[in-house]
């Protein structure tokens, strides 16, 4: 039987919920954070009932401008607690955008984001951390899998 002070106060999860947008040459879309070494994908937290889909592309709008669909997730990633705060990370496809898509990243002091850029997949493990490394290889060789809610499939 489980410890009933363990259900009183379990830790707060967090939603991340993140995009991989490529470009045709098979770049990857990262931004560059103010609040941590190394590039990551673009994204952020779910809002309370946020759908996870649509957190996705909203944080993508905020940071690069990008106005996609996503309706098909690439990899799951969860950090265990830290400090109380769990965090599990979905990764949207974000499909493969022209060369010449603009994009218009908010200014550091808004976005808290220093730029966005394309990145060869060869490159990944010089810019992004070991965990943000891994997590984008794993989403490049998985099979997406669909967005349900509530057992229907998201639109």
């Amino acid at each position: 039987m489980q410890d009933p002070r363990l259900l009183a106060k379990p830790p707060v999860c967090r939603l991340g919920c993140l995009v991989l947008v490529r470009n045709p040459r098979g770049d990857i879309l990262l931004v560059d954070p103010d609040y941590m070494d190394g590039l990551i994908l673009p994204g952020g937290a779910a809002q309370p009932n946020e759908p996870p889909h649509l957190a996705a592309a909203r944080n993508l709008r905020a940071e690069t401008g990008l106005n996609l669909r996503l309706a098909d997730v690439l990899a799951v990633d969860f950090t265990p607690a830290d400090r109380h705060l769990e965090r599990l990370n979905l990764v949207f496809d974000g499909g493969t955008v022209r060369d010449d898509v603009r994009l218009t990243v908010p200014p550091q002091h808004r976005s808290g984001l220093f730029g966005a850029r394309f990145v060869p997949v060869r490159r990944l493990p010089d810019v992004m951390a070991p965990s943000q490394a891994a997590r984008v290889s794993e989403a490049l060789a998985g099979r997406a899998l669909p967005v349900l809610l509530h057992g229907q499939r998201a639109t």
